[in-house]
């Protein structure tokens, strides 16, 4: 069967599937599968001090990271909500930032107005470069990655092909909502912090220098919990359809929280990341649109 590609959101013009998602997902979990990621956005930073410079914006810890090896990081505002959301990796010369389109042009805005006197270079290398997932065995954040000059995108994928099956954001988002990964717009919102979404160790370095937004993300991990966390909810499958992107979750009619991403995985049935109060119960049966929902603890 040909491509059904996505037609709506950050993924549009995806694959979504080739027509056999469970066939695809069960090849993801080998490590026998590949995607084309090549919507993605991609910045170019550039420069001596690129690293220490990234260091110093970011929620991670770069300032010793070594050439080829991926990391995930964000960027704070000073009250501490997640901004940007992005996975990098550096080539000895270029550090290279992977992120959901829709944030490339606030982000390259940003970044131009810190430079002030360091050696670092800016650019959106989108048109240059592309990034897939290569086939081999699931990393921590959703890898492995292959960044790719655009160019040669074609050739990469006859590669890849010729030892692995493509599969498209179906078999990706199964994966990732069942491995407890969050997405920026997706689990996260206007009011989000890191503490919120399960990265702290993580995207989220907790043994760094300062960084804009940490006050907030250290007071709460010290001193309390975040008032929402992010739920891992199976979902009754007798129902067909997939809520929305969004939808309220609710206990008893009252809103608790919100859905982000919703998979049907190969093997858990219908799942869904959502954010929700923390004071809700956990053993409590809550609905989203009408449909029954349990929790899993993930915060």
């Amino acid at each position: 069967m040909s491509a059904v590609v996505v037609e709506n959101g950050v993924d549009k013009g995806a694959v979504w599937h080739f027509g056999e998602p469970v066939k695809e997902q069960r090849a993801l979990a080998a490590g026998s599968a590949w995607a084309d990621l090549s919507h993605l956005n991609i910045i170019a930073v550039g420069g001596a001090d690129r690293l220490k410079w990234l260091h110093d914006l970011t929620t991670q810890y770069l300032n010793d990271l070594g050439v080829g090896i991926w990391k995930p990081a964000m960027i704070l505002d000073p009250q501490g909500h997640i901004e940007y959301q992005f996975n990098l990796v550096d080539d000895g010369a270029t550090t290279w930032l992977v992120l959901d389109p829709g944030y490339s042009s606030a982000l390259l805005t940003y970044l131009t107005k810190m430079k002030f006197m360091l050696r670092v270079d800016v650019r959106d290398a989108t048109a240059e470069y592309v990034v897939l997932r290569a086939p081999g065995a699931t990393t921590e954040i959703g890898g492995p990655f292959a960044l790719v000059p655009r160019a040669e995108l074609a050739q990469t994928s006859e590669a890849f092909n010729a030892v692995a099956t493509q599969v498209g954001t179906w078999a990706i988002d199964a994966e990732r909502v069942a491995a407890h990964r969050p997405r920026i717009g997706f689990e996260t919102d206007h009011k989000s912090i890191p503490n919120e979404i399960g990265v702290l160790n993580a995207a989220v370095h907790m043994n760094k220098g300062c960084y804009r937004g940490q006050e907030t993300v250290a007071k709460i991990f010290n001193l309390g919990n975040p008032p929402r966390r992010l739920v891992m909810l199976h979902l009754d499958g007798s129902d067909v359809g997939f809520p929305a992107q969004g939808t309220k979750v609710e206990k008893d009619g009252a809103v608790v929280g919100f859905i982000g991403t919703v998979a049907r995985h190969h093997e858990l049935g219908t799942i869904a990341l959502a954010i929700v109060k923390r004071n809700t119960p956990i053993d409590t049966i809550l609905t989203v649109d009408g449909i029954p929902a349990s929790q899993q603890v993930i915060v």
